[in-house]
């Protein structure tokens, strides 16, 4: 197959600095790809330039953000506004984070408009791993944020005479655990050498699997004890809330609560979607941090409870906080998935009798997706 690949850029908050590297584009120049158009300015927010990328390929030449959209595929991390995804011609691939089982009117949309998408975080190998993730950088970039707001509202955060502190980690699945080792060091491997140099107790883990989130009794009193809250759930139902709003009236005052799962609000749904801890903001690269005073409650949707407020951090992207750090994972894991898309064409991608990519990948694409998932 000979196809062209657009990497536009991400129009999304400032603080949105990702793009992929340039051994992305030699890694397609290897593969034949006869031209690559990548948005003008691309990586030049990472401290790349356009001659990193041109010497990297000499198939490789800039262009509009339309431009990047008109090409055979489309390769960007995060999901493209609507407008932008109308500029995708119908049977061009996207491949992109979508997010399928919480975005449903972006499902629907983009079965609409005929594009051939391609989620990055529904391909998982025949085990349901993901091939195209970055947990640890979940983990560890949430849990290092959420330690420097309780550093700064608990007192004694540093004090040799205080008792241990004490997390609570809902979830247990790879970004529960990485979330535990990030916890266990202070999100900050120096920073822990410094409280152990002044013998200040460490911090105590407890993991608190989804079956056990119901009991609500054992939750309160858990919660009283917590000092860092931590949502690493993955729901079978997100219309329901691991943690109700009326539930953080118990955690201590200068508790912090952290958003890993990240879900998003959405009340255009019978019933809404709601965050695994009811009331919380949703965060992005601009602001994760949210204090119980911040204006941004006022915004939050009326139906939503959020009277009980405790500092919470979220952010639709993790990862995103080290952007360099981060496309240097991504570059590397698309490229296998890259490769199934330039050399086969869509309908013939196996998911049962491929290669371990094909099928990985075949099983991502949104209309066996949708299939797979039809109700």
């Amino acid at each position: 197959m000979t196809m062209t690949v657009g990497l536009p850029l991400m129009h999304m908050e400032a603080g949105e600095r990702r793009a992929f590297l340039p051994c992305l584009v030699s890694f397609l120049d290897r593969g034949g790809v006869p031209q690559m158009v990548l948005e003008e300015g691309y990586g030049e927010p990472m401290g790349l330039n356009r001659e990193d990328y041109l010497r990297a390929s000499d198939k490789a030449k800039f262009g509009s953000h339309e431009d990047c959209l008109a090409q055979d595929v489309v390769a960007v991390v995060r999901c493209p506004a609507e407008e932008a995804l109308r500029h995708i011609r119908p049977g061009a691939v996207l491949l992109s984070m979508l997010h399928y089982p919480t975005r449903p009117g972006r499902v629907a949309l983009l079965a609409e408009l005929g594009i051939r998408a391609v989620s990055m975080d529904s391909i998982t190998d025949d085990f349901g791993h993901r091939l195209v993730e970055n947990m640890e950088a979940v983990g560890w970039n949430g849990v290092s944020a959420a330690f420097q707001v309780l550093s700064r509202r608990y007192p004694r955060f540093d004090d040799p005479g205080r008792r241990p502190l004490r997390v609570t980690v809902l979830g247990s699945g790879a970004v529960g655990v990485h979330a535990v080792a990030a916890a266990t060091r202070y999100g900050d491997r120096r920073l822990r050498e410094q409280m152990i140099a002044r013998k200040v107790p460490g911090v105590e883990v407890t993991v608190v699997d989804f079956d056990l989130t119901w009991n609500e009794n054992y939750m309160l009193s858990r919660l009283e004890q917590t000092d860092f809250l931590v949502d690493a759930t993955q729901r079978p139902d997100p219309s329901r809330p691991v943690v109700p709003n009326e539930w953080i009236g118990s955690l201590p005052q200068h508790a912090v609560i952290l958003d890993l799962s990240v879900d998003p609000y959405d009340f255009s749904t019978r019933p809404p979607k709601v965050k695994g801890i009811e009331g919380i903001p949703e965060g992005n690269l601009d602001q994760y941090v949210f204090y119980p005073e911040d204006p941004t409650y006022r915004r939050l949707d009326p139906r939503l409870a959020a009277q009980n407020r405790r500092a919470a951090l979220s952010c639709y992207s993790w990862p995103g906080v080290h952007p360099r750090d981060c496309m240097e994972v991504y570059s590397r894991q698309v490229e296998p998935v890259l490769r199934v898309i330039l050399e086969k064409p869509i309908e013939g991608w196996d998911p049962v009798g491929g290669t371990h990519y094909e099928r990985a990948v075949a099983r991502a694409e949104l209309s066996r997706w949708r299939t797979a998932h039809a109700r």
